[in-house]
């Protein structure tokens, strides 16, 4: 809230934490007091039978009950509640120390608009993270977002983390797993928010009971969630190795027979080519309509680069271009048809016709899949165009 004197909403969820929860909120109330900071602290109740919420309001909590079940429902439902300038989020299992939050709320004063805690810098004790999660399973996923998304931060899946707000707004996060905390980081690079990190101790939780992540579920969860918010990765870059390398060996084997070290590519290589070409063609339209259609829901930033291709396939210049690869296509087979009547309908050259079916196949369905596509691009651009509608009076002028 714009007029809110709070400065600080610590959003903790929580499910089925009696336990813990108690002493989370008040050491987060104690951080308050020492640091002379205007805060709140909001347990993100996900469905809890064992008493938490209870004992959170108890010692001194906000209580907001999220119906819709998840880690990432938690976080948005106890974000929407929230009314500082900044939110910090942690979970209510105490295996973080809500004491030592003074640093997340230093560098959001400075400017950063998303601060990730790094337990690889902090400290991890003893028993705290499973072994395959510490030396596999973090690093792994760290990594593939940073390479895909170029984020730079070292643990990705830190659940202790602060943010501005407003910031937070933008981001259009919609996550309810725990997917939810890479879609966070995500989403943070793509639209280029000021990203910083501290480092934290992660404690072995209070818990007498065993966690609520699933290691192999919830880690492809985040592993799909980050090829699905990569067109480029997922579409474009396996596109071009596909095109690039079915065409090289369709042209490599276009005069006949080759070989290397004595081993020989014929037409069979050549007709793995072909279906590398085509495949990757058709990759390469469905990373472009990845990148429209993310940018149309709001899902990903525009791309001003894949704008302007997609803005240059126009309908009209990708009907020409299809239509001449598909009567290219056509024309190399009928060729085919004439040699086939210069033998008087007998047998033709196996290995010499199949080449030149094999290059007219191609354009054939290139040039059907370039019309399609144009058409597919036309109707997304049509979709993003903005619906007027005329008032009352200017439906009645223009009819009289």
């Amino acid at each position: 809230m714009a007029n809110s004197p709070i400065e600080l909403s610590v959003v903790m969820p929580c499910l089925n934490e009696a336990r813990t929860v108690g002493k989370c909120v008040t050491k987060t109330l104690q951080a308050f007091h020492r640091l002379n900071l205007i805060g709140e602290v909001i347990v993100a109740d996900n469905g809890s039978i064992d008493g938490s919420p209870t004992i959170a309001a108890e010692a001194g909590a906000r209580v907001v009950s999220v119906h819709k079940r998840g880690y990432g429902a938690a976080i948005q439902g106890g974000v929407a509640a929230a009314c500082g300038r900044y939110v910090l989020m942690g979970d209510s299992d105490d295996s973080y120390d809500f004491l030592r939050i003074e640093e997340f709320v230093t560098r959001l004063r400075a400017g950063d608009e998303l601060v990730m805690g790094n337990r690889f810098r902090g400290g991890i004790r003893s028993g705290a993270m499973p072994w395959h999660h510490r030396y596999v399973g973090n690093p792994v996923l760290t990594g593939v977002l940073n390479l895909f998304f170029r984020a730079g931060v070292g643990d990705a899946h830190c659940g202790l983390r602060a943010f501005r707000k407003d910031a937070y707004g933008r981001l259009n996060l919609v996550a309810p797993g725990m997917e939810f905390a890479s879609e966070m980081v995500v989403k943070a690079a793509l639209y280029r928010l000021r990203i910083g990190e501290v480092p934290v101790v992660l404690h072995p939780d209070g818990r007498d009971r065993q966690p609520h992540l699933r290691s192999f579920r919830d880690g492809w969860r985040h592993l799909r969630l980050l090829l699905l918010f990569c067109p480029l990765w997922l579409f474009l870059i396996p596109a071009v190795l596909l095109l690039s390398g079915g065409l090289i060996l369709m042209t490599w084997l276009t005069g006949g027979p080759r070989f290397i070290s004595g081993i020989g590519f014929d037409v069979h290589t050549m007709l793995l080519g072909a279906l590398c070409t085509l495949l990757g063609y058709q990759t390469f339209w469905l990373g472009l309509f990845g990148k429209m259609y993310g940018s149309l829901v709001a899902a990903l930033p525009a791309d001003p680069i894949a704008g302007r291709l997609i803005k240059w396939l126009s309908v009209e210049r990708t009907l020409f271009l299809g239509g001449s690869a598909f009567l290219g296509g056509i024309g190399m087979n009928l060729w085919l048809v004439k040699e086939w009547w210069d033998v008087s309908l007998g047998e033709l050259e196996l290995r010499h016709t199949l080449r030149h079916a094999l290059w007219g196949l191609t354009g054939m369905v290139v040039g059907v899949q370039t019309i399609y596509g144009g058409f597919f691009l036309g109707l997304l651009q049509q979709l993003r165009m903005p619906v007027t509608t005329p008032s009352a009076h200017e439906a009645t002028a223009r009819f009289q």
